[in-house]
């Protein structure tokens, strides 16, 4: 009887930490997956907000290219010489010296207008890029975010850019030194969320 008893209280006490365990581990997945739902995206923290930094400069803009990455499209904006003004924002983009809205020639679900405080031409007037306005840039095929980039011409020595991309998503600028004398103004924009 008491080896009954004894293995009756032994029942109920590990029952009691089985639920115990049970109810815990379900408050820690729970409370796991409410973390990893708050956690951001490949540790993304950047926004959606316009962001803008830099002066005026007059060395040109030579080249405009796209990359993927695992978190991120990237689309980089290259220099002949030191160039770290920019503003870039979610909205319409309008063509330089023209004032032609950009989003009806653009693909995307929302539009980035990036306008670089650079002229795309050289001393002479002659243009440094072989873009025309209203031109696409890229071939964007199989970029999950960025879907088109299209000039916006260049005037009084600001540069403009429609980006189109699928939603509006978190984005920074990077301004990169190199090579050699070149600088780049770099637009990352996520995949999600």
């Amino acid at each position: 009887m008491r080896i009954r008893s004894a293995l009756t209280a032994v029942a109920v006490v590990l029952a009691g930490l089985v639920a115990g365990v049970g109810s815990s581990s379900a408050a820690g997945s729970s409370s796991a997956a409410g973390s990893s739902s708050a956690a951001a995206y490949c540790g993304i923290t950047w926004g959606s907000a316009e962001k803008s930094a830099g002066t005026l400069s007059d060395a040109p803009l030579t080249e405009v290219r796209t990359g993927r990455h695992d978190c991120y499209d990237r689309v980089v904006f290259e220099f002949a010489g030191p160039v770290d003004g920019y503003a870039i924002g979610y909205g319409e983009t309008w063509t330089e010296g023209e004032g032609l809205a950009l989003s009806p020639y653009t693909a995307g679900g929302a539009l980035l207008r990036v306008s670089l405080r650079a002229p795309a031409y050289d001393d002479a007037h002659q243009g440094t890029v072989p873009y025309a306005v209203g031109e696409h840039v890229a071939n964007l095929l199989r970029y999950p975010t960025v879907r088109d980039v299209v000039f916006g011409g260049s005037f009084e020595g600001y540069s403009t850019f429609a980006v189109g991309v699928r939603a509006r998503l978190p984005f920074r600028v990077l301004v990169l030194t190199g090579p050699g004398t070149h600088s780049r103004i770099v637009l990352d924009v996520a995949h999600q969320w």
